[in-house]
């Protein structure tokens, strides 16, 4: 089963985490996952331009080390750098000292200040330690644009449905997500409904 916004119980466990920006007026807050991709990242950047919208990039460090121009490219348009790990471990199956390991690994390619669970999968005590140092980030909109099961058409649908105020959406910048089919015409969608866009506020 997907879900499009976290379960209510994960506010409650991650009380400190971002979810969703508290507001009454009609903002949305963009960020991307997994990148920086060679092919998919520069083709979102040059989106974004278009409509000077910024995002937070939540850079996998791997690819981050390996496209350091990328990153410097995301940096000079305006964009938020954020921590999403060295490599894309699930918090769940992993210990904590190699998870935090992992996120201490990455900051040197990415963020030392804001941290995205890949997955979204954290144990309670690997949240503790991170939250010491890092504002961690979560979502409040993803259409799971990554699966190759779900058409750009169903992505779409999801995002324009689904959208309300304060909303932190999740996207991905990486070679299986669907986001370049329609990330011009969503953001061209919003700010025809009343919405603008805005960095996160950290």
């Amino acid at each position: 089963m997907r879900f499009i916004r976290p379960l209510i119980f994960a506010k409650w466990f991650f009380p400190e985490a971002v979810f969703r920006i508290n507001s009454h007026v009609r903002i949305l807050f963009l960020t991307f996952d997994d990148g920086p991709d060679p092919e998919v990242t520069p083709v979102v950047i040059n989106i974004l331009s278009k409509y000077n919208v910024k995002a937070v990039f939540f850079c996998k460090g791997t690819n981050a080390e390996k496209y350091p121009g990328i990153v410097n490219t995301l940096k000079n348009n305006g964009h938020i750098i954020g921590n999403h790990g060295y490599q894309h471990l699930k918090g769940w199956a992993t210990n904590s000292e190699q998870y935090v390991n992992n996120v201490i690994r990455a900051e040197q390619f990415s963020s030392d200040l804001l941290f995205r669970p890949p997955y979204g999968r954290i144990t309670f005590k690997q949240y503790r330690l991170l939250k010491r140092k890092y504002k961690i980030i979560f979502w409040d909109l993803m259409p799971f644009d990554f699966d190759p099961n779900i058409k750009a058409s169903e992505c779409f649908r999801i995002l324009k449905h689904n959208l309300r105020p304060g909303s932190v959406i999740v996207l991905h910048d990486n070679n299986r997500s669907s986001v370049v089919e329609y990330l011009d015409d969503f953001i061209n969608y919003s700010i025809n409904s009343g919405y603008k866009f805005e960095l996160l506020p950290f």
